[in-house]
């Protein structure tokens, strides 16, 4: 079936752009697109030619940030300019402006979109298995994919893909969602499967143009961003796990030969779960999830899950010694070993239940 493309808005954020950029721009147009947004994003003063051409040329709609904000702001602007404009519009796509994207491959997201009946989010997917993927792209792309997927139940072959489509039902959602660089399209992703908004998989050709160096992709600052939440749970899970070992051993070592090994395992746990919790909730509430959700249904949720998390911890520890030892390294040995597999599972059921926002 063919379609008209002149219902849906292209949107291309750009940080100093080159001539590549109004090629994009003209074969977008070939293709029927002809309501064209750029987002000039605090680009240096020697680029801002291009914006002008594509304005006069192609009668693009071009919005400029003073100065550099971020990729995940470009989109947001663009986003809200659409909101307040192109109400009437069937929905809009995201591309990169350096030609990574080939055209068909744009119309084939979009009529995905127009065929779909769930207000799903497209996504444009790369096969990093082609010879011509660099390998630091590679290893990237398949690393993000399998820490999202083990910690956040993120099933997305490609989490950094720029070629986004949004039908116009989830755009407003994509305005509140944290992260101002490239950590605002993973979150988008984690909010959607949150919101039990579909996420469809379109494959498209994996187009990397010498070898991916006009990226703007800043290897160590903006990974820390991608991974914010992972490493902010991780680092509250390592201060809570230190004042909860060293609390449980100390109290483990104290009450051993007055009450027993086990019922001191048991009394050990309890006594330090409870200073730990009190600690990791905190934490977490503020620092790692940053929930909007009512402190009491999250304490509520937060305690239910400590309980029981305590109670597995604890019988683990005791079947674990009473087959391999009762001695005192032994068992602090057994501990950190269980807490931590549990600590992949509590980081899932907090995130999806526990903290999870309004």
């Amino acid at each position: 079936m063919t379609y008209h493309n002149q219902d849906v808005t292209v949107i291309i954020p750009s940080l100093d752009p080159d001539d590549r950029l109004l090629t994009v721009v003209e074969n977008v147009r070939k293709r029927g697109f002809t309501d064209i947004v750029l987002v000039n994003d605090g680009s240096a003063t020697e680029n801002l030619h291009y914006f002008e051409e594509a304005a006069d040329r192609f009668g693009c709609a071009v919005l400029h940030h003073p100065e550099n904000l971020g990729k995940g702001r470009a989109l947001k602007t663009a986003f809200q300019w659409y909101l307040e404009n192109r109400r009437s519009s069937l929905g809009c796509v995201t591309i990169d402006g350096d030609d990574q994207h080939h055209p068909d491959d744009i119309e084939a997201c979009v009529n995905r979109m127009r065929e779909d009946t769930d207000n799903s989010m497209i996504l444009g997917v790369r096969d990093f298995d082609a010879e011509n993927v660099p390998p630091k792209s590679r290893f990237g792309n398949r690393c993000t994919s399998f820490v999202f997927r083990t910690f956040c139940g993120l099933k997305v072959s490609d989490t950094q893909t720029g070629l986004r489509v949004f039908p116009n039902a989830i755009i407003p959602l994509m305005c509140e969602i944290d992260g101002e660089r490239f950590e605002y399209e993973t979150n988008m992703l984690l909010v959607c499967k949150n919101k039990k908004i579909p996420l469809v998989e379109q494959k498209i050709r994996t187009i990397y143009i010498d070898d991916n160096s006009s990226t703007h992709f800043r290897p160590i600052r903006d990974s820390l961003r991608v991974y914010g939440v992972i490493i902010r749970f991780f680092c509250s899970s390592i201060l809570s796990f230190l004042i909860d070992n060293g609390i449980f051993n100390l109290m483990y070592a104290l009450l051993k030969k007055q009450i027993g090994a086990d019922p001191a395992v048991t009394a050990a746990t309890v006594i330090a779960r409870v200073i730990s919790s009190l600690f990791n909730y905190t934490m977490n509430r503020k620092a790692v999830f940053k929930s909007d959700a009512p402190i009491r249904s999250t304490v509520f949720r937060y305690y239910i899950l400590c309980a029981v998390q305590m109670m597995v911890s604890a019988g683990l520890v005791m079947l674990l010694s009473k087959l391999l030892g009762s001695g005192s390294f032994l068992v602090a040995l057994i501990k950190i070993i269980v807490d931590t597999l549990l600590y992949f599972v509590s980081f899932r059921i907090q995130q999806n239940w526990v903290f999870r926002k309004q």
